[in-house]
């Protein structure tokens, strides 16, 4: 197999990455990253000058959602009539910020 990326090249792109590698890691990095390339060199030995690229795997994809149409929901008081506690119309709950009482 040759080698087509070094320690160097392996060592730059951790660093781009902010992945720290000690020196055992950075040897074992640089291996396997050179295998994947080998594996992928297989894809070589295919004619694909007559293949279109493909752009993305579903093409023909529409959008499916539905259309955003207002319809009725809770009233003010529905939303609240199980609220454990609750202050001018809104839910009252505990301060996440602060002394800890109640906002």
């Amino acid at each position: 197999m040759t080698q087509k990326l070094t320690e160097d090249d392996v060592r730059g792109m951790a660093a781009y990455a902010r992945i720290g590698l000690d020196a055992d890691e950075l040897a074992q990095m640089t291996v396997d990253l050179n295998n994947i390339l080998a594996t992928l060199d297989r894809i070589k030995e295919y004619d694909l000058d007559a293949v279109e690229p493909t752009f993305h795997p579903i093409a023909g994809l529409s959008n499916v959602m539905r259309d955003d149409v207002e319809t009725s929901s809770f009233t003010q008081e529905e939303s609240l009539v199980n609220a454990p506690k609750q202050q001018d119309g809104s839910f009252l709950v505990p301060s996440i910020l602060g002394e800890g009482s109640d906002r």
